[in-house]
């Protein structure tokens, strides 16, 4: 195990990312965008994904320096086509455009469509939130199979369609941002299980015979498994309600067959709603009854003592100051995971290790 500065880890990321073929300011969005998730703590979908995203550049699934682009415009109502560009600049570039819409007219229903991987979809959310807006995204992945299992089931027809709603903050409260995935974990920690040596929770996959198991690799090696949804039959709603909005609703397409590219394709379509709530109701009336009922919340008795009531995003702002000042912790199989998606764009592995360390490549 080694920590990296989260300076030292973006000027890794952004050379990898260059070297891929990323000019402009498109190296420095995605290294933001992952090391900001390793910050959180959310490992699954930060660095790690690096090895992924290089591969499916090599393959062509994974196209640099696409932008998102307008293809059904209806005034609030739009869809933007992602052109299966980086999700971190997909994203940045949608969301733009749907606050940019909600602000004119009160709301935007937005789709984007065909981005490669839009990764922490919490980033958009807290995007909307910092312009003083209210949004939910609902999101699904097409392109190299299923992951999880639908409840009732143990063959995987889903994938792990992740759900967030973001509200602004308040005077008395930073943003509340509640993001996750609709199986029991993300298919992403089952990679960071792996590279730590240790196992998922019970409960959480299938191995590829239908049977539980608590082994990563179920996940990893072929044949492959599945996810577990989250909560049985509600986690199972919530996720084909966002299969559905996500996928058939956007135009996007749904997790069939017929939608699959490749092992390294990971397309994902979001559909956003974003909402002035200055349009909802009287000036302060929002924040303020907000504001009111957190307190109220977080008024309740605590079954540990040690354990105090949280909001959403909590959890991520204490990642945030212990590895902004300790480091962001790297294993070591991750680490090599990592300088082998650096040497597969040309980028040597003494160069990875100088810039990790801070020193010139």
């Amino acid at each position: 195990m080694r920590h990296i500065s989260h300076e030292n880890l973006r000027a890794l990321v952004r050379e990898i990312v260059a070297a891929g073929g990323s000019t402009g300011d498109e190296p420095q969005m995605v290294a933001d965008n992952l090391v900001y998730a390793n910050l959180t703590g959310h490992d699954s979908h930060g660095v790690q994904m690096i090895p992924i995203y290089m591969a499916a550049v090599l393959s062509g699934d994974l196209v640099p320096n696409r932008h998102a682009e307008i293809v059904q415009d209806h005034g609030p109502v739009l869809t933007v086509d992602g052109h299966a560009g980086y999700g971190q600049v997909i994203g940045v570039e949608a969301m733009e455009i749907g606050i940019a819409r909600a602000r004119e007219h009160g709301v935007c229903v937005l789709a984007t469509t065909n981005s490669f991987h839009l990764c922490r979809i919490g980033a958009w959310g807290e995007q909307c939130a910092r312009a003083g807006l209210v949004s939910t995204h609902h999101v699904n992945a097409i392109g190299n199979g299923g992951l999880v299992a639908p409840h009732g089931g143990t063959a995987a027809r889903l994938s792990t369609n992740p759900w967030c709603c973001a509200l602004p903050p308040t005077e008395n409260n930073p943003p509340f941002i509640a993001d996750f995935a609709t199986s029991v974990i993300a298919m992403g920690k089952v990679r960071v299980a792996r590279n730590a040596g240790k196992q998922v929770p019970e409960g959480a996959l299938f191995d590829a015979n239908g049977q539980p198991t608590t082994e990563p690799g179920a996940m990893l090696e072929e044949p492959r498994g599945a996810l577990r949804m989250v909560g049985g039959h509600k986690g199972h709603c919530l996720s084909l309600a966002n299969e559905f909005l996500a996928g058939a609703l956007t135009g996007g397409g749904t997790g069939r067959p017929e939608n699959e590219h490749s092992d390294y394709a990971v397309i994902n379509n979001m559909l956003s709603t974003i909402i002035d709530p200055r349009r909802l109701t009287a000036p302060g009336a929002f924040e303020n009854e907000l504001d009111a009922a957190i307190d109220h919340v977080k008024s309740a008795s605590l079954e540990d003592s040690d354990q105090p009531i949280m909001m959403p995003g909590d959890p991520e702002r204490q990642t945030m100051e212990e590895r902004l000042e300790h480091g962001i912790p790297m294993p070591d199989a991750a680490w090599a995971e990592l300088v082998g998606g650096a040497v597969a764009v040309g980028l040597s592995e003494s160069a990875a290790e100088a810039l990790a360390e801070g020193r010139a490549a």
